[in-house]
């Protein structure tokens, strides 16, 4: 029942409290992917929508009792799907604080607080990752919308140096667009491009090396209609596009360039930043909160290098509100949001350049020492394993996936498989704050075990 008591409403926060605490509390100790008969308590929630209320606490109490064990531990030490890092305690509290204040963060005037840390959370992100520092961040839920919106801002501003006035005439006779990417380039990108309505037939695909990066030597020709999309981090093999090599030719010849670093732009505040040298010199990126700065979901940023072209093509001010050029409604899409910019505020805050740097070399380095057992194991690294990810394989195709069925199935860990050349290959991110040498140890003598 709906109800003005504060008391009651923070008797029920302080609840919601207590289970949440009992599960961080569990953190290692349940399967890292939910039991058959935890799945089966999902039954539960297939009620008819009831006529009358059911009330606060028994709603609280089913979402625990029953959602809680079919929740999958990606926030525990062992789950290596996905490239996904268990989420910090303080971008955890900072983002409980955030759902308390409840406030509709497009901009000043409906949250001055929001305004105030997303700004210097976009400052710091800049300097930590060392683009240029005249760029535009919005925070936004994911690399797909970041990717939609930078793509959105690329094919406005080539299409306004051509004379063309999208926001007035629209699609229709517009000057066409091709759009250049990596045979391997990620799903999310290819929706982008699909919602923004480029065809298949739009689109370049430059080969790559044995690696999965471009090849230089086979890029096709460029012109000022081109948007060319790099990768640093490819999906599987974490290798980086040659940026120094494409880069300069691309903006040589007009086009734009956008870089998909979900993941792999991290390196560039570690002792591994030589892996990005020239990505600084691209026109718009995106890059995940959520995966290697271990903070909640939904979390991610879009980075644009001419503020004025994302401004322009995201502006949302209205009759009744204006606000300025940088407030987060011009820049993502969303007019009303949360201040998901908070949680990475503290993340950085918290720690500082020395502990993301931290956090990215040693997982770095627990991927290179879980690689190193998996080969003493009799297994097939397939990849140069130059950041967190590993992708490898066992003596036929059918072994790999009997395998990684084995290891889901056995509640100790969790990760994926992907497809490397035409084989099927386990495919493992090391991206947790919580992960150690003894987890990655576990992993190999796990798939030790089940070679046998």
């Amino acid at each position: 029942m709906l109800h003005d008591n504060i008391e009651q409403e923070i008797a029920l926060l302080t609840e919601a409290d207590r289970r949440a605490r009992a599960y961080t509390a569990g953190i290692g100790h349940r399967p890292v992917f939910p039991s058959s008969d935890s799945l089966e308590g999902l039954s539960q929630f297939e009620e008819e929508l009831p006529a009358r209320g059911l009330g606060d606490a028994s709603t609280l109490a089913l979402l625990d009792d029953a959602g809680s064990p079919a929740a999958v531990e990606s926030n525990g030490s062992r789950y290596f799907g996905f490239v996904v890092g268990a989420t910090l305690p303080v971008a955890a509290a900072a983002d409980r604080l955030v759902l308390a204040w409840d406030n509709g963060a497009l901009g000043q005037v409906t949250s001055p607080v929001g305004a105030a840390v997303e700004k210097t959370a976009a400052r710091w992100l800049l300097e930590i990752l060392d683009l240029p520092r005249e760029s535009a961040v919005g925070f936004v839920t994911s690399a797909t919308s970041g990717t939609l919106i930078a793509l959105a801002s690329a094919r406005r501003t080539l299409l306004a140096r051509h004379g063309w006035d999208l926001d007035r005439r629209g699609l229709r006779a517009a000057p066409p667009l091709r759009i250049v990417t990596s045979a391997l380039v990620h799903v999310v990108v290819k929706k982008a491009l699909r919602v923004l309505g480029f065809g298949t037939d739009d689109v370049i695909v430059a080969p790559v090396d044995e690696h999965g990066r471009i090849d230089p030597a086979q890029m096709p020709e460029l012109d000022e209609r081109t948007i060319v999309i790099l990768q640093a981090g490819e999906v599987n093999t974490g290798e980086f596009d040659p940026f120094s090599s494409i880069i300069p030719a691309a903006r040589a010849a007009g086009a734009w360039v956008h870089v998909d670093g979900a993941f792999g732009l991290w390196a560039r505040a570690s002792a591994h930043a030589a892996l990005t040298v020239g990505v600084d010199a691209a026109d718009s990126w995106t890059v995940d909160g959520h995966k290697w700065l271990n903070t909640p979901y939904d979390s991610a940023m879009v980075i644009v290098r001419d503020a004025s072209a994302l401004t322009a093509t995201m502006t949302s001010d209205a009759t009744y509100t204006q606000a300025d050029d940088d407030a987060q409604r011009n820049r993502t899409m969303e007019f009303s949001r949360r201040a998901r910019g908070v949680p990475v505020w503290a993340a950085l805050r918290a720690l500082g350049r020395d502990g993301v740097a931290d956090l990215i070399e040693r997982t770095t380095a627990l991927a290179s020492h879980g690689a190193a057992g998996l080969r003493a194991a009799g297994y097939t690294v397939v990849n140069r394993v130059v950041l967190n990810q590993i992708i490898a394989k066992a003596a036929t195709p059918q072994e790999t996936l009997r395998i990684t069925a084995a290891a889901q199935s056995s509640g100790a860990v969790w990760f994926g498989t992907s497809r490397w050349q035409g084989d099927p290959v386990m495919r493992i991110s090391v991206s947790s704050w919580r992960t150690t040498t003894e987890d990655m140890d576990a992993l190999v003598a796990l798939l030790s075990s089940l070679r046998t």
